[in-house]
């Protein structure tokens, strides 16, 4: 693993226990997520959750369904009617979901479709029909009590750029959490986090990079709790709207601004043709970016060198080679 991304505090994310390959599922079988398991197992701590086998459900069990308006819908049997887990869902994940056991996490990895642990397009019977327009009773309570936590459905992986928005803002949000970690917050710590995470702010939107620039200017003028919070709101926000082509290309551009002095011409030219080339599909992000990396290399820059953009998740991971 690469020495940037060791830490001595194991990234925890939590995870439905299916993925894992527990077998858990209502059939008493399981999910294993080969992904999960064989790639990104190694870089992080990842903690099982099963609510419904959790409030006493026992494997194998009655399926269950949701049902009912999708704002608040009842967890019900498929095919015993009389079953309905839904207060005893809410109440477990209402209590997970604000406990120290989650608020360790660095983010959650949820199984789709699931109407406990679903994310989004969970079904919901209504009537003689039904809409994908649910979601699991253990997400929401979670999503709701953790706002700023990256959470991610398995299945959604398979999508090259939602696999890297998803582990960059894991990487990000625990960066955020080592901040108070072993010592307390400071205007000065506050200050250099926004600073190295400035040109990640900077492909996800300048009115995101500009917004919480101005915020930080405000560090030391009013309390810092209030700040903190409304600047973790503002990035992990930020960070959710995914980098596009053309937004990376002009921070690649501004990089080579800082090179602009040590470099040729044919060097430079090398540098905006692949720059270009990525803008226009035809390259992954990881060719200009890993040229960038090798010319910093031999004319560093001390303000480049802390910039989390050059180095946002562990190389192994090749989330930059499909993107």
């Amino acid at each position: 693993m690469n020495d940037n991304f060791k830490s001595e505090t194991a990234i925890r994310v939590g995870i439905s226990s299916c993925l894992l390959g527990e077998a858990v599922r209502f059939d008493g079988n399981h999910k294993f997520d080969n992904y999960i398991n064989r790639t990104l197992a190694p870089f992080f701590e990842l903690i099982p959750f099963c609510p419904e086998v959790a409030i006493g459900m026992g494997v194998p069990r009655p399926p269950i369904r949701l049902e009912g308006g999708s704002d608040a819908p009842r967890a019900v049997g498929v095919r015993d009617r009389d079953l309905d887990v839904t207060d005893r869902l809410r109440a477990y994940s209402r209590e997970q979901a604000d406990s120290d056991r989650v608020r360790q996490l660095s983010g959650f990895l949820l199984k789709s479709k699931s109407p406990s642990c679903g994310m989004e397009r969970v079904k919901v019977y209504h009537g003689a029909g039904a809409s994908r327009n649910g979601r699991g009773l253990f997400a929401a309570e979670l999503m709701a009590a953790q706002p700023h936590l990256p959470v991610e459905e398995e299945g959604r992986l398979g999508d090259p750029v939602l696999r890297e928005n998803f582990i960059q803002r894991l990487f990000a949000y625990h960066r955020w959490q080592q901040l108070s970690h072993d010592q307390p917050l400071t205007p000065a710590r506050l200050v250099a986090f926004h600073s190295h995470h400035k040109l990640v702010l900077m492909a996800h939107g300048p009115s995101h990079y500009q917004a919480l620039g101005r915020l930080v200017a405000t560090a030391g003028s009013q309390p810092l709790a209030d700040l903190a919070a409304r600047y973790i709101e503002g990035f992990m926000s930020a960070l959710q709207q995914h980098a596009t082509r053309a937004l990376h290309s002009n921070v690649l551009q501004h990089l080579l601004g800082y090179l602009k002095r040590d470099l040729d011409s044919d060097d430079k030219a090398e540098l905006l043709q692949l720059i270009d080339r990525y803008r226009l599909g035809e390259l992954p992000l990881i060719v200009p970016l890993t040229l960038l990396r090798h010319h910093f290399r031999r004319h560093p820059n001390d303000y480049v060198a802390q910039q989390v953009y050059l180095h946002p998740h562990p190389p192994e991971l090749m989330l930059l080679n499909q993107i």
